[in-house]
């Protein structure tokens, strides 16, 4: 450092037109070799050191700096992250959510239709998201999120932007039971519809026909196919509960089972048929209970034991 002050101080004093001492002429010459002997550095445009031998308005003999007109970046800057929610923890539905937001500003002054006639979409639910994404997002999140997708399915259908369409995707199900077309029971030429009911081992198949309200099963009458009073209930459930035991006439088919799953297969098959005559009353026999199957079962008898579940006493010897 001080052969460096030196050599300044000898450069000032020839710029003043002063005679060198004799004690800086070594340090004077170190310098001039250096500066004669050292290859010029290469552009790499950063920042570059150069000593001033011209007077200036300002200290004389000061270090000034000189940066290249091309800026390069340097070699241990931090890079910026593509995403804004790459520290978050929960990166993939941040994303979506930012994503929500940006196309809500965008779009939100597009006109809307009412909830009632905006396309049905099934969504799917907090744990279903959750599984898709791979991540355990907390519900009070999903729930502003998922407010803002509602918001943006209210677009009108005529001017809804690809954009939101793409952006709800990740929100919507595979399957959209909304649009699922239900299969038309045919009436054949003789004006019966058919339909097939299963309970347990039991299968019915049952024809109805405009009528008067006779019923064969098995080409028998109900007091003779059924003994019991709630079987007979049972079977003819569907046109009770519709009042209808006067207006259709059923011929059916029954195998396997006993004599309760027959009837109450009997009553599922009966069912569907008369909503081949009638589609309205499709829901109002739903909630009778005639059109959902009921898979329960006998349990088998296992191995080492006395029934299903039953097992032998146990013995201390």
């Amino acid at each position: 450092m001080s052969t460096m002050r030196l050599a300044l101080r000898g450069l000032r004093d020839l710029q003043l037109g002063s005679k060198t001492p004799s004690s800086l002429a070594p340090a004077c010459s170190v310098l001039s070799r250096a500066t004669t002997t050292t290859p010029p550095a290469p552009s790499l445009g950063l920042a570059r050191r150069t000593i001033s031998t011209t007077p200036s308005n300002k200290a004389e003999g000061l270090i000034s700096y000189e940066r290249s007109e091309t800026q390069v970046a340097h070699p241990h800057a931090r890079p910026k992250p593509a995403s804004p929610s790459y520290f978050a923890r929960f990166t993939n539905f941040y994303d979506s959510y930012v994503q929500i937001q940006e196309l809500y500003l965008k779009y939100r002054h597009l006109p809307v239709v009412p909830a009632a006639d905006a396309r049905r979409v099934a969504w799917r639910g907090k744990a279903e998201y959750r599984l898709v994404i791979g991540e355990h997002i907390k519900g009070r999140d999903f729930s502003a999120c998922m407010a803002i997708v509602k918001r943006l399915n209210l677009i009108h259908p005529d001017l809804m932007p690809q954009e939101v369409i793409d952006g709800l995707q990740p929100f919507t199900r595979d399957i959209n039971f909304h649009e699922k077309i239900e299969r038309e029971i045919p009436v054949d030429k003789f004006g019966r519809t058919m339909g097939v009911g299963r309970r347990k081992t039991s299968t019915a198949r049952a024809w109805v026909v405009e009528g008067t309200g006779e019923v064969l099963i098995n080409g028998k009458p109900v007091n003779e196919a059924f003994g019991r009073l709630h079987d007979r209930e049972s079977a003819l459930w569907a046109l009770k509960s519709t009042e209808r035991m006067d207006k259709y006439n059923v011929w059916a088919r029954v195998e396997g089972g006993g004599s309760t799953g027959q009837a109450e297969a009997l009553a599922m098959a009966i069912a569907y048929a008369i909503t081949g005559h009638e589609p309205a009353l499709k829901t109002r026999l739903r909630k009778a209970g005639c059109i959902t199957r009921d898979y329960r079962a006998v349990e088998r008898k296992k191995a080492g034991h006395l029934k299903a579940r039953k097992m032998t006493p146990w013995q201390p010897r």
